[in-house]
């Protein structure tokens, strides 16, 4: 079905179903094995015991590359439309792109250091991915709203920016709830000490993830009009 979407919308539809596809098989897998309690883990929880930590960090990463694509992509497509209205400075469209990039790179550092192996680097890489996903999902909202009418409907901005304000709002007591976390496991129950701020925090980490999956959700259509060709050139030597 994905090879039948016109232009380069295969590329987010990808990425959303794939990501969709990492979290929920992952999640399953662990709860079915014992490994995390089935009510709210977090999304590296679900990773971090093997088997699903194989798969984890595989389709993770596999989403990392799919969403740097898609930033790239989104890019080009601005500067394109750049060409004939001129509604954003190019610093700021490669700004968004880079904070994206970075966010990206989060991904594979928490894909890549498991939470119970290396638990500050994968913390690292989670702030970041977090962080400056929130920070281009925002950028690229604003970015949205100034290209209307002619590049985007007033809808489907204000769709974009709804997702920006929530996953904002869930992004900050995410990282409140965790850092009054006083241990570093996955198998919580509900009697335990500090369970609170992990069952809090671990709703907000799943909030800003599928906000992120939504927002990106919202390309589709601006990618069907858009056809990507590459040249190749071959320089005889003198």
């Amino acid at each position: 079905m994905l090879c039948f979407m016109p232009g380069v919308a295969v590329v987010p539809a990808l990425l959303v179903g794939w990501s969709s596809a990492a979290f929920i098989i992952s999640y399953v897998i662990a709860v079915l094995a014992g490994h995390v309690e089935p009510l709210v883990p977090y999304i590296s929880d679900t990773g971090t015991k093997p088997p699903e930590s194989g798969i984890f960090g595989f389709m993770i990463n596999i989403s990392a590359l799919l969403g740097a694509i898609t930033m790239y992509i989104r890019y080009l497509i601005i500067e394109k439309q750049n060409e004939s209205l001129r509604f954003v400075r190019s610093s700021c469209n490669m700004f968004s792109l880079c904070i994206g990039l970075t966010g990206c790179t989060g991904m594979g550092i928490v894909a890549t250091f498991q939470e119970l192996s290396v638990p500050s680097v994968h913390d690292i890489g989670a702030l970041v991915a977090f962080g400056c996903g929130v920070v281009y999902i925002t950028l690229q909202s604003i970015i949205s709203y100034k290209s209307c009418p002619q590049w985007n409907t007033y809808f489907v901005c204000h769709i974009r920016m709804l997702i920006s304000v929530i996953s904002c709002i869930f992004f900050i007591p995410m990282i409140v709830f965790a850092s009054r976390i006083s241990m570093t496991k996955i198998d919580w129950t509900p009697s335990e000490k500090d369970y609170t701020y992990h069952f809090m925090s671990a709703i907000c980490e799943w909030t800003v993830a599928f906000g992120f999956i939504f927002f990106f959700l919202t390309f589709i259509k601006d990618f069907q009009r858009v056809t990507l060709r590459i040249s190749t050139e071959i320089h005889e030597d003198s």
